[in-house]
């Protein structure tokens, strides 16, 4: 039977049903509501549900379902990686869910999860799902935000996809040189160093800013590695669901 699979990010709420690992229905919003969930539920007879958020005051009321139906993701509930991480009680969930993905989707594969969101994630999975760690970085909007709260004189502006040029000849176009490049110098300096130790590898873009990355990425020697995969968080999540199911 159909489950419904929920990942509250810090900007955006997704909402997905599969069945099996089939696809049914993708929805997003800023905010979830139990309206929402329930027009979903209903329409598919969904049988469980499970739910991902990394906004602590999150909360869904869901009481209509039986709660042995619902479950709330936690790193216990992954089966399918071998987590070597220090402090896996601070591990974020949403990076774990996509560790899960790439080791459902792509298993026995070395694989470099990039997820391009309000923050930049880089998490690497080997060929026998093992998972040592990753890094954080400050994702587009949040660098062009901190150089305009501060600072006194940088205003705030949007990135453009298309930008192109090595350097900026005004405020605007510095700045973009500044993020958007760096940006592709730091991306791709990761990607190498993971292929310095993993000649084989699936490089796997997610997030809001994927489609950014992909840009960046499309004319460099990775570029036949890289793979588009929006669902990735929400693969991991439906895949950790039908381990409990079985």
């Amino acid at each position: 039977m159909p489950n419904l699979v929920i990942d509250i990010g810090n900007t955006q709420a997704k909402l997905a049903v599969f069945d099996g690992e089939q696809l049914l229905r993708f929805e997003q919003a800023v905010n979830v509501t139990d309206a929402m969930a329930d027009e979903l539920i209903s329409q598919y007879n969904v049988d469980k549900v499970i739910v991902s958020s990394v906004r602590k005051d999150e909360e869904l009321n869901l009481g209509h379902i039986d709660s042995k139906k619902i479950y709330r993701f936690n790193r216990h509930m992954v089966k399918n990686i071998n987590n070597h991480y220090r402090t896996p009680d601070t591990l974020g969930i949403d990076r774990l869910a996509a560790v899960a993905g790439a080791a459902a989707c792509y298993a026995g594969q070395n694989s470099l999860i990039i997820d391009a969101g309000t923050c930049i994630t880089y998490d690497g999975i080997d060929t026998n799902n093992n998972y040592y760690g990753g890094s954080i970085s400050p994702g587009l909007r949040m660098r062009f935000k901190a150089m305009h709260d501060y600072t006194a004189g940088l205003p705030m502006i949007e990135p453009v996809v298309e930008f192109d040029k090595t350097f900026g000849d005004d405020t605007a176009s510095a700045m973009r040189s500044g993020v958007q490049n760096g940006i592709k110098y730091e991306v791709t300096g990761f990607v190498q160093q993971y292929f310095a130790n993993s000649p084989s590898l699936n490089v796997l873009l997610t997030g809001g800013d994927a489609n950014f990355l992909d840009t960046v990425l499309k004319s460099s020697i990775f570029a036949p590695y890289i793979k588009i995969e929006p669902y990735l968080v929400l693969k991991g999540l439906n895949a950790v669901i039908q381990q409990h199911n079985d």
